[in-house]
């Protein structure tokens, strides 16, 4: 990662920047370069199903249900046809271990809501996992993002679970992969750190997965960003 991106993101730690942006009127808790990065990937891949540990206030869940709803919209262009928005197959999966009440609320109640499904639990739980495959069942192009507890062994538990449901040329992003990167004291108050953190879980994961490669070439463009080595592309 760039020196100057990563002076970027600990100069602007303690301001919480990332706090500062929304989608749609949705909280979104990104850097806006990966937010762009997103829906780059989004727009080129045409995913038929985005899996999301994490929701937070539920700001990327919007986004990618509103991208997906262009790409729909897009299509059906082409095509020439009449589009039923409420009929569309394309959707999104979010997960949390505690879906806030008032969060819930307001993605359910927001326009892009009938494209959002949410699981409640945690995303290692067995149980959980079964849920996933079962919703992921019958689709063709499906992408991941991992932005839950970012702890070594959980991210890593997590690769183990929704990587292999990437489809081929699609990506498993892999957020907050900066925290290997930061000062020793950055997250005084969590449970992860240097050495223990999702950029460990990506280094371990890909040893025995040759089917992901590091893209290398969107943090190299985007130069700021919290997914340093976290977004891998499955190439095979």
């Amino acid at each position: 990662m760039d020196k100057r991106g990563l002076d970027f993101i600990v100069d602007t730690l303690e301001e919480k920047y990332c706090y500062n942006f929304e989608w749609l009127s949705r909280p979104i808790i990104q850097f806006p370069q990966d937010i762009v990065a997103m829906q780059e990937l989004i727009w080129q891949i045409k995913p038929d199903f985005i899996i999301e540990t994490g929701i937070a206030h539920g700001g990327s869940l919007i986004m990618s249900a509103s991208m997906l709803a262009l790409i729909d919209y897009s299509e059906a262009v082409e095509a020439g046809v009449t589009l039923d928005p409420q009929a569309t197959k394309r959707r999104v999966l979010g997960l949390d271990i505690d879906i806030r009440a008032h969060n819930r609320a307001a993605v359910e109640a927001h326009p892009m809501s009938h494209r959002i499904d949410m699981i409640e639990g945690s995303s290692i739980a067995p149980e959980i996992i079964a849920q996933v495959k079962e919703f992921a069942a019958g689709y063709e192009r499906v992408m991941v993002v991992l932005d839950s507890n970012h702890t070594h062994e959980h991210v890593l538990a997590e690769l183990d679970a929704y990587a292999p449901l990437t489809s081929k040329g699609s990506y498993c992003i892999v957020f907050d992969t900066i925290i290997e990167d930061l000062p020793d004291d950055a997250f005084p108050d969590r449970s992860w750190g240097k050495g223990d953190n999702p950029k460990t879980a990506v280094w371990e994961y890909l040893k025995s997965h040759p089917e992901f490669e590091i893209d290398k070439s969107i943090e190299n463009k985007i130069m700021i960003t919290v997914a340093p080595d976290g977004y891998l592309k499955r190439v095979r």
